[in-house]
């Protein structure tokens, strides 16, 4: 699970009309990222898609494999390693995701691998702590060696100042590898609105 206003359509939907749809006591959630504020900040990603998604169908609490981000992120990002490694199969040595969803941001990044951390892509570690490039808020993320060991990575991107990165990354043109987006699964499955669309060429 990612974070954002972007999946929150998607999060409505499930709620809605999947309810009793799905056998929710045979699906298990994790996140890629998690900013660190506790789980009632607004800007918490726990926060928003338990509001949205989680208290509106009968999933059992010990599937929701949250990261505490009012923790110590240092020793949250190792818990939350152990975690993975506890509930997960492996895959070449490491934990297997069956679907991950992620976000982009207008500056490529993904997760919480930002442009100045790309060093996060190729990191020994299963998770590490980010800092936003901006902000300089602490954000704990998978690396991206959990994120492509994915069985299925799955985009959802939308809005108009995401365009331009958008055709870089699938259209390989400029200097596109300077995204943390684009290393990222290769046989990745990109979901995109008309605006963050509007700027390929095919």
């Amino acid at each position: 699970m990612s974070g954002g206003n972007t999946p929150m359509a998607l999060f409505k939907v499930l709620s809605e009309n999947y309810k009793n749809n799905i056998d929710w006591a045979k699906v298990n959630f994790f996140w890629a990222d998690e900013r660190c504020v506790p789980p009632d900040d607004e800007q918490s990603n726990f926060g928003m898609t338990e509001k949205i998604l989680l208290r509106n169908i009968p999933i059992p609490e010990e599937n929701v494999h949250r990261i505490f981000g009012n923790s110590d992120p240092a020793g949250e990002a190792l818990r939350y390693s152990e975690d993975l490694k506890k509930h997960l199969r492996l895959k070449n040595e490491i934990p297997e995701i069956d679907l991950i969803l992620l976000g982009m941001g207008d500056d490529g990044h993904t997760a919480s691998i930002f442009p100045d951390q790309m060093d996060l892509l190729n990191s020994n570690e299963l998770c590490a702590v980010a800092v936003h490039p901006e902000t300089g808020q602490k954000r704990i993320t998978l690396t991206g060696k959990v994120i492509n060991n994915a069985d299925r990575i799955y985009f959802l991107i939308t809005g108009k100042d995401k365009a331009g990165t958008v055709s870089d990354i699938l259209e390989t043109k400029n200097d596109y590898l300077k995204y943390p987006a684009a290393h990222i699964g290769s046989d990745a499955d990109w979901y995109l609105d008309e605006d963050a669309a509007g700027k390929l060429e095919r």
